[in-house]
């Protein structure tokens, strides 16, 4: 199998955690009860690939709170974490606060992912799942959450999973795939409605499969949104589509 499409692993984990459209932990398969407080001391800790200092997570989610009240409110949620047969999602020491390495995490295994796919040449289509793309990539970071932290985070990935559906579609179109890079297509417009490049490879796809008039509303629907929005007219190259698709 073609490595940039072999499923992520994680040597032995008890734990799966996502962090993708929104937050779940399941120890063994079974889903892990835990409060909000939790689930925001989880869910920091989880975005960093180190262990995090514990200053630094008691400033960033106790902002309101001096920083002696904001150490006794991390230590209290630490305490409140779920520990299910006996193992913790979070490790602890005087100075650092870090994640279990049992514990798996999709939106690590989705960046190694991205960055695999974007750096490599055009992959074994053959072994594409368009399913597991969309669960990889079809949503953004902790989506329901409105938390300074998460800003940055959430933008860098949803700039890396534009740029992997934008690859995914492209090939797949390239390879007569279009329902599927439809699909592919659809989600990153749903993301960025007004990512041109997303568009047009929608206008393939309909193209690809015949269906001028679909791919005709498609660029309609575009060139409307981006007046209305930006008062400005679509790039050339969707000019140039758009002058294909009159030419049909």
């Amino acid at each position: 199998m073609n490595d940039a499409l072999a499923p992520a692993t994680t040597e032995n984990p008890l734990f799966r955690l996502n962090l993708i459209h929104d937050f779940e932990l399941r120890c063994a398969g079974e889903p892990v009860r835990m409060s909000p407080s939790s689930q925001r001391l989880v869910g920091f800790v989880a975005l960093h690939d180190r262990p995090v200092r514990r200053v630094k997570v008691s400033a960033t989610l106790w902002t309101d709170s001096l920083e002696d009240r904001a150490s006794a409110s991390l230590r209290s949620a630490l305490w409140r974490v779920p520990a299910p047969r006996g193992e913790s999602v979070l490790g602890a020491s005087s100075t650092h606060v870090w994640l279990s390495a049992r514990v798996w995490v999709d939106l690590h295994d989705a960046i190694a992912r991205a960055r695999r796919l974007l750096s490599s040449a055009p992959a074994d289509l053959s072994e594409l799942n368009v399913a597991r793309e969309l669960a990889f990539f079809g949503g953004d970071v902790l989506s329901g959450w409105y938390e300074d932290w998460l800003v940055l985070e959430r933008e860098r990935f949803h700039t890396l999973r534009l740029q992997v559906l934008d690859k995914f579609c492209d090939q797949l179109c390239a390879h007569g795939r279009y329902g599927e890079a439809l699909q592919l297509g659809q989600a990153a417009v749903g993301a960025e409605p007004l990512r041109e490049s997303a568009h047009r490879l929608i206008i393939r796809a309909h193209l690809g499969e015949g269906n001028v008039a679909a791919a005709m509303q498609q660029y309609r629907w575009y060139e409307r949104m981006l007046s209305d929005e930006l008062g400005t007219v679509p790039s050339r190259a969707m000019l140039a589509l758009a002058g294909s698709l009159n030419g049909r």
